[in-house]
């Protein structure tokens, strides 16, 4: 999935991510959290992720604020990992300058070599993140360019919301709808 976030002056920048799962509590990942998404996301907790399919020529849009999960369960799946991932994770210094690519490889050797015959700590500067989605958006691209795009948005606690039946209508779980022009 694509993850965009924003610096706190509003500068954006969009990755891609791994999505791990997605539950009640919203869409889940991991990564460093010193990277500049971590950066970020510490700094302007709120993120956009967007899945594409070119073949069915269809998206889903997300958006929403993310928190950061318990260290609990971020080394539960740091640990669930293969060991080449989880060494992967101590060498790179996510977004940080390097010299080269040799001395990438070099850490990694010297890491694989210290952690040979014992488990690998997880670096305090990895963790997880969820995005809960306040807004989700279907779309489906059209030949003639009058795409079908469909968006819920769960209101706020406490927001009025005029739900006419026509232009927007409610959903399961307090969630609204409405059909956008393309």
């Amino acid at each position: 999935m694509c993850l965009a976030t924003c610096s706190k002056d509003g500068r954006p920048s969009a990755r891609m991510v791994l999505l791990k799962g997605y539950s009640d509590e919203g869409f889940r990942f991991f990564t460093n959290t010193e990277s500049r998404k971590g950066a970020e996301l510490a700094c302007n907790p709120f993120a956009s992720l967007v899945f594409y399919w070119e073949p069915l020529n269809r998206q889903v849009r997300v958006e929403g604020p993310v928190t950061q999960m318990p260290k609990e369960k971020a080394e539960g799946y740091f640990h669930s990992r293969p060991k080449s991932s989880q060494i992967g994770a101590v060498v790179s210094r996510q977004s940080t300058v390097i010299p080269s690519r040799e001395y990438l490889r070099q850490k990694n050797a010297e890491v694989e070599e210290k952690f040979r015959d014992s488990a690998v700590p997880m670096p305090d500067y990895w963790g997880g993140y969820v995005l809960r989605p306040e807004v989700i958006e279907f779309w489906q691209g059209q030949t003639n360019r009058l795409h079908d795009r469909i968006v819920f948005r769960r209101p706020a606690e406490g927001d009025a919301v005029d739900v006419d039946g026509v232009a927007q209508r409610k959903g399961e779980g307090n969630w609204i709808f409405q059909r956008l022009s393309p």
